[in-house]
C-alpha cells in the first residue's frame, strides 16, 4: 500500500499536545508522511479536548467540517472516550482512539493505512513528554477525569529513555506534563524527584519545565522538587491550581486541601526561591457560590501575587457531579465575575512584571515571536520578547527594559557570551 500523507491538528492542554506528537511518531514510524495542512493531507488527526463546553462546541463544528471531506479521520483525545455518540453522528467512518487505546494505534493504523519504510523525524528545540496519564483526584466538575481514569505512570525507564533521546539530539526545553504532574509515579513506587534526579544526571545545556501539580499530591513531594530547582536546568516555575478562594466552594469541588494549605505550599517554595515563578487557576461561577465565595477569591489573587492566574467561568460537563448541583449560578453573574477576577489579575502581574526593568537575566530563546523578534524564557520560566534573528535553542543574556502583564520585554547585551 502507498504511503499516506497526515495531518494532526491538537486541540487543548499540553498534555494532549504531547500526545498528539506521540501518534505522530507512530505514523512516522509506518512510514506515512507527516504535512502541515489539512489540504495536503489524506488523513486528518483530531486530537479533541472537552474541558469546557465552549472548546467542546468548537470541536463539535470542526467535525462536521471535517465530515464534508473524503479523508480518512481518526479523532483522538477527551471527546474519544467520553463523546462517542456526537462524534459518530458528525463522523461515523472515523477512527475512534480513546487515551486509553493509545497502545493499540500502531496495529489500528498499520491495518487502517499500510505500512511502509519508517521515516525518521528529529525532535525539535521544544519537546513535550508525557509522564502519566489520569489523576488520584475527585473534583466534582472534572470531566477530563472521566475520560483518563485513575493514575497510570509511565515507567521511569521508558520516560528516561525519551528524554535521553531528545537532549542528545537538539532539544532544548522540556515539558514534563501528566494531569497531575505531582502524583507521578504514586501507583508504581516512584515520586516526581526521583524521576528529576535521573534526569539530571545526564550533561547538557536544557531546561526542564514541570507540568502542573495539585496542591494536595504537591505538598509531600515539594521539597524533593526545590531541592531540584537548586539545578537551574529546572525551571523555578510551579504551576499550582487554587480553583477558589472559598475553603466552602473548595469543598464542594472536591478539591483535598485548605486555601491556608495552598498558601503554606507557596510560601515555602518562596522562602527556598524569592524569584519562582507561581502560575495558577481560578474557576469563577461554581454552582453555589456566593457574592462572599467571590470577594475571597478576589483576595486571595492580590495576597498571592501570582506571576500569572488563568481565570475559566465554571462550565457543566455532562457526567460530572457538579453539573447536577443545586445553585447554579447564571451566566451572566459568572461573566461579570470573571471579568472583575481579570481586572485584578491582570494588575497585579502588571506590577509583578514592571518590578524586573533594569535587570539583566540570562534566558534560553525558544520561540519566534512577532515578526523580528523571539521569545526567550529566564530561569523562573519568565517571557522575555527579544529584537533580532536569535537562533532558537541558544542562550542570550538580556536587560529587562520594559513590561506588559503578560511578559517582559529585553534587549539582549554580552553577545560574547551567546552560546
Amino acid at each position: 500500500m502507498r504511503f499516506m500523507r497526515y495531518f494532526v491538528e491538537s486541540y487543548g492542554c499540553t498534555m494532549n499536545r504531547g500526545e498528539g506528537e506521540r501518534l505522530a511518531r507512530e505514523m512516522d514510524t509506518l512510514g506515512h508522511e507527516r504535512v502541515f495542512s489539512e489540504a495536503e493531507a489524506d488523513i486528518i488527526v483530531l486530537n479533541t479536548c472537552t474541558v469546557v463546553d465552549a472548546t467542546e462546541k468548537k470541536m463539535i463544528r470542526r467535525m462536521g467540517e471535517l465530515g464534508k471531506t473524503e479523508k480518512d479521520i481518526i479523532v483522538s483525545g477527551c471527546m474519544a472516550k467520553v463523546q462517542t455518540t456526537r462524534i459518530g453522528v458528525r463522523l461515523p467512518q472515523a477512527m475512534i482512539l480513546p487515551p486509553d487505546q493509545y497502545e493499540l494505534f500502531p496495529g489500528k493504523a498499520e491495518s487502517a493505512f499500510g505500512r511502509g519504510t519508517p521515516l525518521q523525524r528529529d525532535y525539535g528545540i521544544q519537546e513535550i513528554l508525557p509522564i502519566a496519564q489520569g489523576c488520584l483526584g475527585k473534583c466534582t466538575y472534572c470531566i477530563t477525569k472521566l475520560a483518563r481514569g485513575r493514575l497510570v505512570s509511565r515507567p521511569e525507564d521508558e520516560i528516561v529513555s525519551d528524554f535521553k533521546s531528545m537532549i542528545y539530539s537538539r532539544t532544548k526545553e522540556i515539558f514534563l506534563t501528566a494531569q497531575d504532574s505531582a502524583c507521578y509515579g504514586k501507583d508504581v513506587g516512584s515520586d516526581l524527584p526521583g524521576l528529576l534526579r535521573r534526569m539530571l544526571d545526564f550533561e547538557g545545556e536544557y531546561r526542564i519545565r514541570l507540568g502542573m501539580t495539585n496542591p494536595d499530591a504537591l505538598d509531600p513531594v515539594l521539597d524533593g522538587i526545590l531541592d531540584c530547582m537548586e539545578d537551574t536546568r529546572v525551571y523555578r516555575f510551579l504551576h499550582i491550581p487554587l480553583q477558589s478562594g472559598s475553603n466552602r466552594i473548595l469543598r464542594k469541588m472536591g478539591r483535598n486541601y485548605t486555601v491556608t494549605r495552598f498558601m503554606g505550599i507557596v510560601n515555602r517554595a518562596r522562602e527556598r526561591f524569592p524569584d519562582i515563578s507561581i502560575s495558577t487557576d481560578m474557576i469563577t461561577g461554581f454552582p453555589g457560590e456566593t457574592e462572599e465565595d467571590h470577594r475571597k477569591s478576589a483576595a486571595l489573587i492580590r495576597k498571592l501575587r501570582a506571576d500569572t492566574v488563568n481565570i475559566t467561568r465554571f462550565s457543566p460537563r455532562p457526567g460530572t457531579e457538579a453539573a447536577a448541583m443545586e445553585g447554579q449560578v447564571a451566566g451572566g453573574v459568572s461573566k461579570d465575575r470573571s471579568a472583575e477576577l481579570t481586572r485584578i489579575k491582570m494588575a497585579v502581574e502588571d506590577d509583578e512584571n514592571m518590578q524586573m526593568i533594569g535587570k539583566t537575566v540570562r534566558a534560553l530563546v525558544s520561540e519566534q515571536g512577532k515578526p523580528g523578534t523571539v521569545i526567550a524564557r529566564t530561569d523562573n520560566y519568565r517571557p522575555v520578547g527579544v529584537a533580532g534573528d536569535h537562533p532558537l535553542g541558544t542562550f542570550i543574556d538580556i536587560e529587562i527594559t520594559g513590561s506588559a502583564p503578560t511578559h517582559l520585554l529585553g534587549r539582549q547585551i554580552n553577545t560574547s557570551n551567546q552560546c
